[in-house]
């Protein structure tokens, strides 16, 4: 027989405890894609270029050494946290009702043994194992003659669901479909008894929509703030401008945190409401969801293209320290914070860009402090869910649970110094020359600082559950006091 047989073979079956005998055809399974909502090649890859992006280089020579070579040399790097990841809930329902009875599972997969192996311990609930090995790539014909070997040629089930699937489900009793792929399904009705079909798989674009993190746009929405502070709303280029810069901004951000989201697979499942994102719960394709990226990535770039040769820059500047970001910055304490609150900055300076003005110091010192704030209480708000789970550090990210009255200090001052930012920029000539009621912006400052304050009092009533951002653009009272100052900037000017 070809391929890996790691544990039992055949086994004499015992009636279940209702005294009803089990079922004596054994049940073979496939992993990846049926039992498991995802692959686990594709996320032994991504975490082994999480781990070291030189990875991606070194995994050359394995990929010329064969399939079943490249899968082991992975397996043998790679670790699979088998309790954290993506089932489908309802097939691996049915398949522990059906050990429970007594019959016979084995797992049958094309992944390599090692990792095959840590979900069947995990599971407890198969047999035997088939799998790859370092010389042979269990799939298709290889895999139905495994089968076939280890069910002494005598009748079995098989679940599956892919193409490759086809060629093991006319040899079976019956089929049993799990997230088959498209076209799957009705090809497998032609060539076999299909028994049973589970899919709980989100249809349509919706899931990818999620993954893309289109609410987080409203964060690009920073792009347009120089429009309104150097009074060009009334110009129709430089509206067009700063919207094409929006999305071009959009574009980019959600190509980021597609990668983000591909290189944190095993960090977000083990996070409360991370491990709810599409990837994480193998609701999205990993390998659509990496052309996706790539997709929006080129789109984001030429559009940038299109507006201006420094606005391109600053987007690249961008993805560049995002990139960073994920890799590495994250990790360094407080680093990480000034790395956020200069990426929200340079949505801003790009926005000027894009319409051509420049930036004044006043509005980047006062975007510095601010997002340096909401940095700051994010880890607060990080740090205060590690608290509640029972952790002692913030998992990726450096920080421990002592450090949050260091961050609650700093943060407090920072957002105390946009208020006091603002003040001053009030009191410059600038000012008298180009508003009309200046002294009207004085209003802003107590709404500002009662802002501030609010925010971190929510933080400190364990009641800021998202990021910061996101947090205010839905809030009720951080609503009104944005119109309200949006009220008094308008009768200002």
């Amino acid at each position: 027989m070809q391929g890996t047989v790691i544990g039992s073979h055949i086994q004499e079956h015992r009636p279940s405890a209702e005294g009803v005998p089990p079922d004596p055809t054994p049940l073979f399974v496939d992993l990846d894609g049926t039992l498991l909502k995802s692959d686990l090649l594709i996320e032994s890859i991504l975490q082994l270029i999480r781990h070291d992006p030189w990875n991606l280089f070194r995994v050359v020579p394995w990929v010329l050494g064969g399939k079943a070579h490249f899968k082991d040399q992975v397996a043998r790097r790679a670790e699979v946290d088998a309790g954290s990841l993506p089932y489908q809930a309802e097939f691996l329902k049915y398949l522990r009702s059906e050990a429970a009875g007594g019959r016979r599972l084995v797992l049958a997969t094309a992944a390599n043994s090692k990792p095959a192996q840590v979900v069947a311990d995990h599971l407890g609930i198969f047999e035997s194992v088939l799998a790859s090995d370092a010389t042979t790539n269990l799939v298709g014909r290889r895999k139905r003659e495994a089968v076939t070997d280890a069910s002494n040629g005598r009748a079995f089930d098989y679940a599956g669901n892919s193409v490759a699937d086809l060629e093991i489900w006319p040899q079976a009793r019956r089929s049993v479909l799990v997230n088959p792929d498209r076209g799957v399904e009705s090809a497998a009705q032609k060539v076999a008894s299909v028994e049973q079909v589970f899919d709980d798989r989100s249809m349509g674009v919706l899931p990818y929509l999620k993954a893309m993190r289109v609410h987080q746009w409203l964060k690009n929405l920073l792009v347009l703030v120089p429009l309104l502070t150097a009074h060009a709303w009334f110009d129709v280029a430089s509206v067009f401008e700063a919207l094409a810069a929006f999305f071009a901004f959009c574009f980019c951000a959600s190509s980021a945190y597609l990668v983000n989201d591909l290189l944190d697979l095993a960090a977000d499942r083990r996070h409360p409401r991370k491990r709810e994102r599409p990837l994480a719960a193998g609701d999205v394709s990993l390998v659509r969801s990496f052309a996706l990226a790539l997709v929006l990535f080129a789109a984001g770039l030429a559009l940038a293209a299109a507006l201006d040769l420094t606005f391109l820059l600053l987007v690249s500047v961008y993805l560049c320290l995002t990139t960073l970001y994920s890799f590495y910055l994250k990790k360094i304490v407080l680093l990480d914070v000034l790395v956020l609150a200069g990426l929200y900055t340079l949505r801003v300076a790009a926005g000027a860009a894009a319409i051509g003005v420049l930036v004044s110091f006043w509005l980047l010192a006062f975007c510095l402090f601010l997002f340096s704030s909401l940095a700051l209480l994010k880890r607060c708000s990080e740090l205060d869910s590690a608290v509640t789970r029972g952790t002692t550090v913030l998992q990726g990210r450096g920080y421990q649970v002592g450090d949050a009255a260091i961050l609650r200090t700093m943060g407090l001052t920072s957002g105390l110094m946009v208020v006091l930012v603002l003040a001053l920029f009030i009191d410059t000539p600038e000012v008298a020359v180009n508003y009309a009621r200046p002294q009207l912006l004085w209003l802003i400052c107590p709404l500002m600082l009662y802002w501030v304050g609010y925010l971190w009092l929510k933080n400190e009533r364990h009641e800021m559950v998202d990021d910061p951002l996101i947090f205010s653009l839905s809030d009720p009272v951080t609503r009104t006091l944005v119109a309200l100052m949006a009220i008094l900037f308008l009768a200002a000017v």
